[in-house]
């Protein structure tokens, strides 16, 4: 099978974090939260992924390259003039005309099981089927109702209170049959917008799998912290890089230097070739990027540091983000921050 992963958008909601990384090259737990997407891919037998670029392209291509190193095929569609979800998938045709296929979010962090999603579908005889995560939170996403056999019979894309109806909503994963291209013109079309409701205006077989894992969507600052600190904590299943540093919940890469005296904590992870200063406090939900420096009397809690920061005397981080190459060389999200370089 293959995968079509959606990675053009511009990420506006998370800016300024995306003025100079695109969307699916944010960091979680030190590696683009894309990849994290391609390992589940690959988790479930998914070796061939297309990719739509927009915003920032040659980072994603210099990182990923044709996926040789991740263990996966990588073809890339670039876009000019964005075309929207389901007509960047158009553009793919040649890639998806011949089997089912799955789509997935560029930004979406999920352990979401696809073997289980893919017999669904199949069994359903579906020829669209999309994947349902309930959720408390229903205004950022489209809402979907169901018969009792799971089949879709309407869906709102930007509900309001008067339009809630389901405990459900769309996580951005598809599963299609080739025969879907029939039914998307070329040139911009979004699914949410117009392919969803036209398949069920014209009373198409398309059907609903709830699933049981971890979903979010780290569209925005609040949802990116929430997803990168339930990976650290373990409440879906990503492979934490680094050794657990002895007696503590902390775990580091490698090539660091942490001084003797840095007070470690609750759980935290820290990046390749760091710098940790003397007398350092690194507090519960910490995630510090790769070639990082904290220099001495620092404190940082629930916060995330990406890669190449350097973190001046007497710093007190809480509950902050500081990203690479934002204005004016760092972002705080509800947080204090002081003398950082």
């Amino acid at each position: 099978m293959k995968a079509f992963i959606l990675a053009a958008g511009a990420g506006t909601r998370l800016r300024p974090l995306t003025y100079e990384c695109p969307k699916p090259m944010i960091p979680l737990l030190n590696k683009p939260v894309i990849e994290h997407t391609i390992n589940n891919l690959k988790k479930h037998n998914i070796n061939s992924v297309v990719m739509n670029l927009h915003t920032l392209p040659k980072m994603i291509t210099d990182y990923f390259g044709g996926g040789q190193n991740f263990g996966i095929d990588i073809n890339y569609s670039h876009e000019e003039v964005l075309l929207g979800t389901a007509g960047g998938l158009k553009k793919c045709k040649k890639y998806f005309d011949k089997e089912t296929f799955v789509v997935m979010s560029g930004d979406g962090l999920t352990d979401v099981d696809l073997t289980s999603a893919v017999a669904f579908h199949k069994k359903k005889k579906s020829l669209a089927t999309m994947v349902l995560k309930s959720i408390e939170t229903k205004f950022a996403y489209g809402i979907t109702i169901t018969d009792r056999f799971n089949r879709i019979t309407n869906f709102i894309e930007k509900p309001t209170w008067g339009s809630i109806f389901s405990d459900t909503v769309n996580t951005g994963i598809y599963i299609f049959e080739p025969e879907i291209f029939k039914y998307i013109p070329d040139g911009f079309y979004d699914f949410g917008k117009d392919l969803w409701p036209k398949l069920l205006k014209l009373k198409k077989p398309v059907f609903a799998y709830i699933m049981n894992g971890y979903w979010t969507d780290i569209g925005n600052i609040e949802e990116y912290k929430k997803g990168a600190q339930d990976a650290l904590f373990g409440k879906l299943s990503v492979k934490i890089t680094g050794k657990k540093i002895k007696n503590t919940e902390c775990f580091a890469d490698t090539n660091c230097k942490i001084d003797k005296t840095v007070k470690f904590i609750g759980k935290s992870l820290i990046g390749k070739n760091c710098i940790i200063g003397k007398n350092v406090v690194i507090d519960n939900g910490t995630i510090i990027g790769d070639n990082v420096k904290i220099q001495d009397d620092v404190v940082v809690k629930d916060s995330i540091i990406w890669n190449n920061i350097s973190v001046g005397k007497n710093a007190r981080l809480y509950s902050g983000i500081i990203g690479t190459n934002v204005p004016g060389k760092l972002s705080v999200y509800n947080g204090l921050l002081f003398n950082i370089k």
